[in-house]
């Protein structure tokens, strides 16, 4: 077995290179330490070269860090020019969502109007706008009881307006329609018709097309004649307030209370606007053989 030779035993090549080796060693240990701890960013391989000069350069990431968080100025123009532009994204996603939410509400109407054209409901005749004079005008009967629908109270330039109004359909029976009025204190018991016109009112008691139905929030407006085809409201300027008038329809009856009696002009069409409340007005010619006023009776439904 070989003797481990001493120091003194060395030459000096042997010392250098084993200085070298000792140096190497401990260097390897520090970059072993430096990669652990993070603070190695690069190393250059290691040359052999026996002198130690080979060594590549150590850098402490620590200092290089301390160095990279000094503040950087920042050039007002670019702050504001930054400011600016934030402003204008802001204004286009705002402007995006009010483009969204009209393009939803658009989308809806479209979608309603479509519902509504491919599936209509049940076509009821359409009320009048606008009545010229109010329903039942005739001329007195002559000694044979012949009579007349009444044109001379039409205003002459409303005339052709009464014409195109003549035509409006009647609308289809259904079961909340009215069918039959009693006035217990006139001894009045009469059918009631859909329809005003010349015509229906020789079949009885006729409803203002468009008016409410009985029981419902509206008005009930109802006329006939007091001196021909039955005189069924001949006697409507005998009833005082608190009277009653029942309204029939194929379900049920329905009572209302006499307010108040007035006497109107032909014109005054006033009469038969509809009401928040369920109301009823019933309308003739007045004075009996004279027929150049309308008496109209109001009445209010009875809780």
């Amino acid at each position: 077995m070989a003797r481990r030779k001493t120091p003194e035993d060395l030459s000096v090549e042997e010392l250098r290179r084993l200085l070298v080796e000792k140096r190497r060693g401990v260097r390897k240990e520090r970059l072993e330490h430096f990669r652990r701890t993070g603070r190695v960013i690069s190393i250059a391989p290691d040359m052999p070269d026996f002198d130690g000069r080979s060594s590549a350069p150590i850098v402490d990431t620590a200092e290089a860090k301390e160095a990279s968080l000094q503040p950087i100025p920042i050039d007002p123009r670019r702050k504001l020019l930054d400011r600016i532009l934030l402003g204008v994204e802001a204004l286009a996603v705002i402007g995006l969502i009010v483009v969204l939410l009209n393009g939803l509400g658009l989308l809806r109407t479209l979608n309603a109007e479509v519902v509504a054209a491919l599936n209509p409901g049940t076509v009821t005749p359409t009320p009048l706008v606008m009545a010229v004079v109010l329903p039942s005008g005739h001329t007195p009967p002559d000694a044979q009881g012949n009579t007349a629908p009444n044109e001379a109270e039409i205003p002459v330039h409303l005339r052709p307006m009464v014409q195109s109004l003549a035509n409006v359909p009647i609308p289809m029976s259904a079961p909340d329609q009215a069918v039959r009025i009693q006035i217990p204190a006139l001894n009045v018991d009469a059918p009631i018709v859909q329809g005003d016109s010349w015509e229906q009112l020789k079949k009885g008691v006729g409803q203002y097309i468009g008016s409410a139905r009985p029981g419902q929030d509206g008005n009930v407006v109802l006329s006939a004649h007091n001196d021909v085809y039955g005189e069924l409201f001949r006697y409507l300027d005998r009833l005082v307030p608190g009277d009653q008038i029942v309204i029939y329809t194929q379900q049920r009856q329905y009572t209302y209370i006499v307010d108040r009696t007035v006497l109107v002009e032909p014109i005054a069409v006033e009469v038969m606007a509809s009401a928040g409340s369920p109301t009823a007005t019933l309308i003739s010619c007045y004075p009996y053989l004279v027929d150049k006023q309308r008496i109209v009776v109001f009445a209010r439904l009875q809780n």
